[in-house]
């Protein structure tokens, strides 16, 4: 029941493009305290540029789905490695194909709801043992992202709960910033640590 989505049906497939880099360290810092031997870009759609540290792994596992790995991830190489995963610290870059099925029912992504491409209920983003329970709006506004454009900008606030009795047993954030135009949408369950700030500072060419 929870795997019935559309990353569940491509989950099996080969990664696309091997790891941006070899990378040595784990840590993540914010683009202010980072060097640029430290640091390495990643270039997106429509000249959009991220400054990212080089420990950062980056795997386009499907078209318009890709995943930077930031730390641990427990279902990195096995057929679970998808969106919906549990216990890999990451963020997504998404673009128009994934935007498109951005919803439950996989409706097209709005600001209006959290990305939710599924027709089922969810593991919980860190504990594959619990589902993903009720979430709500605890932030919303506009977010810079490099200069002369703001993304729509999004934090939902979920539970994770009990497979049994829907117990609630944590908590997460799911975090997204939405460019419209540019057909780019950034989601974030690890609360990723300099991630506002790497945003924030982008380029665009």
């Amino acid at each position: 029941m929870m795997r019935k989505t559309l990353t569940a049906a491509i989950a099996g497939l080969a990664l696309l493009t091997a790891p941006a880099a070899a990378f040595a360290s784990d840590s993540a810092t914010s683009t202010t305290s980072m060097s640029a031997t430290s640091t390495k870009p990643l270039h997106l759609r429509k000249g959009l540029t991220l400054t990212i540290p080089k420990s950062w792994k980056v795997y386009e596992q499907y078209k318009d789905w890709l995943r930077v790995v930031t730390g641990k991830c427990a279902s990195l190489g096995t057929e679970l490695f998808g969106f919906r995963d549990s216990g890999c610290h990451s963020f997504w870059v998404m673009g128009p194909k994934a935007i498109k099925v951005g919803h439950e029912f996989f409706n097209a992504y709005t600001p209006d709801g959290p990305f939710y491409p599924a027709t089922d209920v969810g593991p919980c983003p860190y504990d594959e043992h619990l589902y993903m329970g009720q979430s709500k709006l605890a932030a919303k506004g506009l977010r810079q992202i490099g200069p002369g454009h703001k993304a729509y900008y999004r934090k939902w606030a979920g539970t994770c709960v009990t497979q049994t009795t829907f117990k609630v047993k944590g908590h997460y954030n799911q975090r997204e910033w939405f460019l419209p135009t540019s057909k780019i949408l950034v989601i974030d369950q690890w609360d990723t640590p300099g991630l506002t700030s790497i945003l924030k500072n982008a380029t665009w060419s």
